[in-house]
C-alpha cells in the first residue's frame, strides 16, 4: 500500500476532463519523507485534470511540494519548493506481446503507468513524480570545498587524471 494512496475509480471518470485536487496529511508527509530519504516534507498537493478514453486514463496537472533535503557533503538543511507538471497515462493492462521478464519503454512511454482493476492510484503517481523531481545531488554553498578537503575530486579532475595525456604531464 502506498503512503499517499488516492484511488480514483475508473467508472467515475468520463471522456470529459474532471478536476481532482489531492492533499497529503501529516502522516503521509512523514512517511513520504522517509521513503524519499529527505529531512522533511512540509506539504504536498496536486491538481489534475482526469479523463478516460477506452482503456486509458489520463491525468494532467501540477504537483506542489515544500521539502527539506540534507546536503550530502555538509549535512546542512536545504529547503526546496518543487512545482512539477505531470502528464500521466494509466493503461489498463500490459500489451499481450510483452514478456513477463522485462518491459522496455520508449521515451514517450515514460509517463505510462499500468494498472489492473477498477481504479487508478493518482496519489501514488504524484508521489512517484515527486520522487523524480527531487534533486538527487543537492549541495549547500561551500559543499565543493568540504568535498575537496575530504579528498573527493570533481568530474573534471577525474577526467583529467584519467586522460591519456595525464602520464605525459607527469613526466614534465
Amino acid at each position: 500500500m502506498s503512503e499517499f494512496s488516492r484511488p480514483v475509480r475508473v467508472d467515475t471518470i468520463g471522456t470529459e476532463p474532471r478536476e481532482i485536487a489531492i492533499v497529503a496529511d501529516a502522516g503521509e508527509l512523514a512517511a513520504l519523507a522517509t521513503r524519499f530519504d529527505i529531512a522533511s516534507l512540509a506539504g504536498l498537493t496536486a491538481r489534475a485534470s482526469v479523463s478516460r478514453q477506452g482503456g486509458e486514463v489520463r491525468a494532467k496537472g501540477t504537483l506542489d511540494a515544500e521539502l527539506v533535503q540534507l546536503c550530502g557533503a555538509t549535512g546542512a538543511d536545504l529547503p526546496a519548493r518543487i512545482e512539477e507538471p505531470f502528464d500521466i497515462v494509466f493503461r489498463s493492462e500490459l500489451p499481450a506481446d510483452v514478456p513477463d521478464a522485462g518491459l522496455e519503454l520508449s521515451e514517450g512511454d515514460c509517463d505510462v503507468v499500468f494498472f489492473d482493476g477498477s481504479a487508478v492510484d493518482l496519489g501514488e503517481a504524484v508521489a512517484e513524480t515527486l520522487a523524480l523531481a527531487i534533486d538527487p545531488y543537492a549541495r549547500a554553498p561551500g559543499a565543493e570545498a568540504v568535498l575537496a578537503e575530504s579528498g573527493v575530486i570533481s568530474e573534471e579532475q577525474a577526467r583529467a587524471a584519467n586522460s591519456p595525456f595525464a602520464g605525459l604531464a607527469a613526466l614534465k
